[in-house]
């Protein structure tokens, strides 16, 4: 069985509330990982902002 079937498979098999939980808790680290990535693209133009101010002359 696939991962992706697992997922399913247990999912469906959860009562709606938790279903609910779980869909939360996804979304959740959707935008968790959202805001990682947005806060490493900061560090990268802060510690490169220089070269960065050069090149774009």
């Amino acid at each position: 069985m696939s991962l992706e079937q697992k997922l399913i498979n247990d999912f469906l098999s959860l009562p709606q509330e938790k279903q609910m939980e779980v869909i939360d808790f996804v979304k959740f680290l959707k935008t968790k990982n959202a805001s990682q990535t947005e806060s490493m693209m900061d560090d990268i133009i802060n510690e490169n902002l220089e070269a960065l101010k050069e090149l774009a002359k």
